[in-house]
């Protein structure tokens, strides 16, 4: 979030200093999945998810850097009538929103995607979204940021933030740097600076299960993922081969030291769920798991839009486990909020006033 719109900035003349307190792209960010889905999400949050897709396709032109966008659709399989009905319901409500479900019967799956989900009773798919590079993404907008004007510091923790007579002053280890205007894209450590202008957001620091196998001979095409009451699993292979997985296990902690953390117990039930959706990985060797740490706002939105206490002050952070796909759209309508005083895609929904009763 903060790279992008610090990128989005700068295309539209603002003079932008990003201030990073690791390296870029080594938060939660790194730590995901890489989906790029519409399916399933929170309907008011389609306009945002449909901006963003937009500009997905666009970036390796304007980032200079491929970074891996893959238009191969997402297949979400269904396993039992719960399931069922929770995508005919979705896919109706959905259609006033911009997005229209393919749905799949059994012999659809078999016919279209052999191997994947041989036991669902029905799948939805939307052929427009895919997935991209979680490694690459960060770094390509602070590089195209860096080219479009924008100064980066990375390892500049921040002791300070204040609201002065002309704007902000942050003090940070790499120095103190001042604007007029002031955006929070701290991801789950966000609520510690809105909470430094009299603005409380209740949320909970976690973590999602991942892990990856060896390379595999390409055979899974689309983003795998399951329409269910529970916590379902949820898979993409890599052009390498590699199959990443997560889902279907309980987020993990995060430690005193601010890191999260795999818990190896859940490993054997999150395999379980992987095998429903492609027996084929059954025998394949998992070869690395992580965790990153993810803020889980309590009514599972994120924060977006201008501060309710700080003229200047804006916020992106909170996306709750599901913010990858909205990263460029995010970017792309913070800078629009930012530069003209409002903004063409509904934000109201995430508005951090919400929380102020």
């Amino acid at each position: 979030m903060g790279t992008a719109t610090a990128y989005f900035l700068t295309q539209r003349g603002v003079s932008v200093t990003l201030i990073e307190r690791g390296h870029i792209g080594a938060g939660a960010t790194v730590a995901s999945f890489g989906n790029i889905r519409r399916s399933g999400r929170y309907l008011p949050q389609m306009p945002l998810a449909n901006r963003s897709l937009g500009l997905w396709s666009k970036l390796e032109t304007w980032l200079g850097m491929d970074v891996e966008f893959r238009a191969t659709g997402h297949l979400r399989l269904i396993f039992d009538h719960d399931g069922l009905a929770l995508m005919q319901q979705f896919r109706k409500d959905a259609l006033d929103w911009g997005l229209e479900l393919e749905v799949l019967e059994p012999k659809d799956i078999r016919k279209r995607f052999p191997g994947l989900g041989p036991d669902a009773i029905a799948a939805s798919f939307s052929p427009d979204d895919g997935s991209a590079n979680p490694r690459l993404i960060s770094p390509a907008f602070a590089g195209a940021a860096a080219r479009g004007g924008a100064t980066i510091h990375e390892q500049a923790h921040v002791s300070e933030i204040s609201k002065t007579a002309h704007g902000f002053e942050v003090v940070t280890s790499a120095g103190t740097f001042s604007a007029d205007r002031l955006v929070n894209c701290a991801g789950a450590w966000g609520p510690d600076i809105a909470r430094r202008f009299g603005e409380e957001v209740p949320i909970t620091l976690a973590g999602p299960q991942m892990g990856v196998t060896e390379p595999l001979p390409h055979r899974i095409l689309p983003v795998v993922g399951v329409w269910s009451k529970q916590h379902g699993a949820y898979l993409r292979q890599v052009e390498r081969g590699n199959v990443v997985f997560g889902g279907a296990a309980t987020r993990t902690r995060v430690g005193a030291d601010g890191f999260a953390k795999i818990d190896p117990h859940n490993l054997s039930k999150q395999l379980q769920e992987v095998v429903k959706l492609v027996p084929a990985l059954r025998q394949a060797t998992i070869i690395r798991q992580w965790s990153g740490v993810e803020g889980y706002v309590e009514d599972m939105l994120p924060v977006m839009g201008p501060s309710g206490t700080t003229e200047g002050l804006f916020h992106a952070f909170g996306f709750c486990g599901h913010g990858f796909q909205l990263g460029p759209g995010v970017g792309d309508a913070m800078a629009e909020l930012i530069t003209t005083g409002s903004c063409s895609t509904p934000l109201a929904p995430f508005d951090i006033a919400r929380f102020s009763a």
